[in-house]
């Protein structure tokens, strides 16, 4: 094994066989072939053994497995040792193991590390690891967190504070009021920080300067002010916000109160905004769902689907799965005949392929597979995974097998989820040790264009 070779295939899940095949392997009862490639260098295979292993307080053995692994120098692999220690209560050892890792530098080895010694009586030793790295804002994120555990807040507060003080102006541009700041996310921290010391104002004036408002579909702001009660200040901030997250955060704290009728509202005047629909149409529509008002929800979804560009496979899709889920698959298989027609009768395969769950839930499993079979793009690759799906349903998993071995390398893992189903254990798992070839170097551009793939 090699560090390089094993990182490679665990991120790209190429050439080894994923964990949830492996998962898969242990429900059917074949324990014993996890096992074995657990030692022959397959990583999810071996730290599902490890686990289990664990589990049955066979704690040494379970090391044990991880063992090769850890030889090569990965981090992974450490780091799957050292949770496990943590879980059985041994976190000195855990944190022993991690700590060479740690003094190499690596941003995630530190994150990992410091955040497992302060949940263990080490918060001040973690600080100070994290501190000559402020300016990384993964990094300061870890410290913000590890400074309540030592009781150091005001310590981080005036670092983060001396960080803002120390910001200069992104560009030359006197019309730019864009800051080069380090960490970038120094306003947002700084103002956690202050709310756990109870400064809410300060708290909220400091994200009021941010830059970036929203992350990972989350305002900062608007959720701050919905945990404090200043409704009146989120509502007026979810009408100036553009992207929908403060009308969410509003619509969500209206809801706790039971307010079902104030959040549907903040939600309904939203949608009314240029472009509004597509940001709280399917909260709206959730929401709904929540209170028992389907067909209102449905209605929302509608509108979403038949507003200019709306008809995308991902709210068509939505749609269709909402009336699924409470008994009307007919009604979307009306909605896609509609939606068919007002496309001159065509209907390419990503909205085709939403057809085929909800005519199986009509009892209509036969005629969706020769559809599928006889749809001008059912012979592709992309295709013989849905077509595959629903042989397997009706119980045709040999069928399915034969669809997907015409694509070759196409769909693996689902074929070796029909294998493993199969029983063919042995076939499956050499399918996934397959190292893909290497892809072939691209030609210098000559500078000019092709409508031909790849783009």
């Amino acid at each position: 094994m090699d560090a390089a070779d094993l990182d490679y295939r665990a991120r790209t899940l190429s050439g080894c066989i994923p964990s949830s095949l492996v998962t898969r392997l242990v429900e059917l009862g074949h324990e014993r072939e996890v096992e074995f490639q657990a030692g022959h260098g397959e990583w999810f295979c071996a730290l599902e053994w490890a686990r289990l292993l664990g589990g049955r307080q066979q704690y040494e053995q379970a090391l044990d497995v991880l063992g090769p692994y850890i030889a090569t120098g990965w981090w992974p692999a450490a780091r799957a040792r050292a949770e496990l220690l943590e879980d059985w209560g041994r976190a000195h050892e855990a944190i022993e193991l991690s700590r060479p890792y740690a003094q190499a530098g690596d941003r995630l080895v530190l994150d990992f590390f410091a955040r497992l010694m302060a949940r263990h009586g080490r918060a001040a030793e973690a600080l100070a690891l994290l501190w000559p790295g402020v300016e990384d804002w993964f990094l300061a994120l870890a410290l913000v967190d590890v400074a309540e555990a030592a009781g150091q807040d005001e310590e981080a507060a005036a670092l983060l504070e001396a960080r803002i003080e120390a910001a200069v102006p992104a560009c030359d541009d006197p019309d730019c009021h864009r800051l080069r700041l380090e960490p970038s996310n120094a306003f947002d921290l700084l103002a956690v920080v202050r709310e756990r010391q109870g400064h809410i104002d300060e708290a909220i004036a400091l994200l009021r300067r941010r830059e970036v408002t929203s992350v990972n579909g989350r305002d900062a702001l608007a959720d701050l002010l919905a945990r404090h009660g200043r409704i009146e200040e989120l509502r007026a901030y979810a009408d100036s916000e553009y992207h929908g997250h403060a009308a969410q955060s509003l619509a969500e704290v209206l809801e706790e109160r039971g307010d079902e009728e104030g959040a549907t509202a903040v939600y309904r005047t939203f949608a009314e905004k240029p472009h509004g629909m597509w940001r709280v149409g399917h909260l709206l529509s959730q929401l709904l769902v929540r209170h028992g008002r389907i067909d209102e929800a449905i209605t929302e979804m509608r509108a979403l689907a038949d507003s200019p560009g709306g008809a995308d496979g991902c709210v068509v899709d939505a749609l269709c799965t909402l009336y699924a889920e409470h008994g009307r698959a007919q009604e979307a298989l009306v909605y896609l005949d509609a939606l068919k027609e007002r496309r001159d009768g065509e209907e390419e395969w990503d909205f085709f392929q939403i057809r085929l769950p909800l005519m199986a839930d009509c009892g209509l499993r036969d005629e969706a597979i020769e559809q599928a079979r006889a749809h001008p793009e059912g012979g592709t690759w992309y295709a013989a995974w849905s077509l595959s799906h629903l042989l397997a349903k009706a119980g045709r998993t040999e069928e399915a097998v034969a669809v997907l071995e015409q694509h070759p390398g196409s769909n693996n893992t689902v074929l070796a989820h029909h294998l493993i189903d199969l029983g063919r254990i042995n076939e499956a798992v050499s399918l996934l040790q397959v190292r893909p070839s290497a892809a072939p170097v691209p030609a210098p551009w000559d500078g000019t264009y092709s409508n031909e793939p790849p783009f």
